[in-house]
């Protein structure tokens, strides 16, 4: 009790599932965390006030705001509930306590007060019903959901019901035995004490204390990050903050500057310069470092050509078809070639093309001869026929 809340009153409803999915061992469990829920609250008619409700497929309301305004009525309340063991219906569940429970008549305090209006919904199952537009509609109406999930309870559906920020209002808990963990941590953030001061707000650099919860902030030269908690260097490199020609590098709350591969940073520290690439060391080609604006290409010197790798060169095969002018036969000579002919053939003086080779042989005086006596019949004849031809 000497925990309790001081300054921070509250219209305060317990959801409870106590579906067929939660054992009696485990919905005890559930009772232990409500008494001590309700010990730690600051619980009054003029100060926080109190409501339970059980659901299962059904919805019962065991005590709503008006009923009791002393910690061991409460208490002794709570001891006597008794599960409902059947379906998980947490939209109906939400939409009755706006129906039936935050109501005037049921003592939910007039809107003209402030009095916060917060629901916990403890469940270890998912919704058999459609929450996400009821607990929407509890949301518009100003009360505010938090949604404990235990064991098998789905994190998705907790998220649909769940206020905004959802990593403040929604908890998780592997089972209804260490349920009680979180008692403490809903007394931080209802209770009107000195969250900084517990050690357990969660803020990465620097706490500040604002009544009943608190905020982070971070150190000069950080800001905080999206999640609220974290921080992160100021963005030196942002556009506008810097002087790098090329790269900046944000380095602790200031920067340096560096440059693009190929270049260098020069003196000032400021500005780049093209590299000479193909420096001795600097380059792998083979034959020929061609610089090229802070870059390199290779080539290879007249006779070779590149591989594949663009690195390495290979002498060129100049007897390639369409690399030489022999008209027959071409022949590698080093990184040259001749001319050559098939057989049968000799080369020209030109060297390049080739002429039918004349076979000389020794012939006899008889083969003369006849060779003589066939001219002459061969004569013979055409001059008959052109005879023939006059007549």
């Amino acid at each position: 009790a000497d925990t309790a809340c001081t300054n921070r009153p509250l219209d305060l409803v317990f959801i409870v599932d106590s579906s067929r999915s939660v054992r009696p061992e485990e919905f005890e469990k559930v009772k232990i965390f409500l008494s001590e829920m309700i010990d730690t609250l600051d619980v009054g008619e003029r100060t926080t006030r109190v409501a339970v409700m059980n659901y299962a497929s059904t919805v019962k309301v065991e005590f709503p705001l008006r009923t009791y305004f002393d910690k061991a009525s409460m208490k002794e309340a709570v001891s006597r509930i008794e599960p409902l063991s059947a379906g998980t219906m947490t939209g109906l569940a939400i939409q009755t306590a706006m129906d039936e429970v935050f109501t005037e008549e049921m003592g939910t305090r007039p809107a003209t007060l402030n009095i916060p209006k917060v629901v916990i919904v403890v469940t270890d199952g998912r919704p058999q019903d459609q929450v996400e537009d009821v607990a929407a509609s509890a949301r518009t109406a100003g009360i505010e959901i938090y949604a404990v999930g235990v064991d098998r309870a789905d994190m998705q559906s907790l998220r649909i019901m769940a206020s905004e920020p959802l990593d403040e209002h929604v908890f998780y808990v592997e089972t209804y035995g260490v349920i009680e963990k979180l008692t403490s941590r809903f007394r931080e953030t209802f209770c009107a004490v000195n969250v900084c001061a517990l050690g357990t707000h969660g803020c990465q650099q620097v706490c500040v204390s604002n009544g009943a919860s608190h905020l982070c902030d971070c150190y000069e030269g950080y800001t905080l990050n999206p999640d609220k908690r974290t921080c992160s260097a100021v963005d030196m490199c942002a556009p506008g903050r810097h002087e790098c020609d090329q790269i900046c590098v944000s380095n602790n709350g200031s920067y340096v500057c560096d440059c693009y591969e190929g270049y260098t940073l020069n003196p000032d520290k400021k500005t780049c310069s093209a590299m000479d690439m193909c420096a001795p060391g600097r380059h792998d080609c083979a034959q020929v470092c061609l610089s090229n604006d802070g870059s390199y290409s290779c080539g290879c010197y007249e006779g070779y050509t590149l591989n594949p790798d663009k690195k390495t060169c290979s002498a060129a095969d100049v007897c390639a078809p369409g690399r030489h002018d022999c008209e027959q036969v071409c022949m590698r000579d080093g990184l040259s070639y001749t001319c050559d002919c098939h057989q049968g053939y000799t080369l020209n003086p030109d060297r390049r093309t080739c002429s039918r080779a004349i076979t000389s042989s020794l012939v006899t005086t008889e083969e003369s001869c006849k060779c003589e006596a066939i001219i002459a019949l061969q004569d013979s004849v055409t001059s008959r026929l052109e005879a023939l031809s006059t007549k």
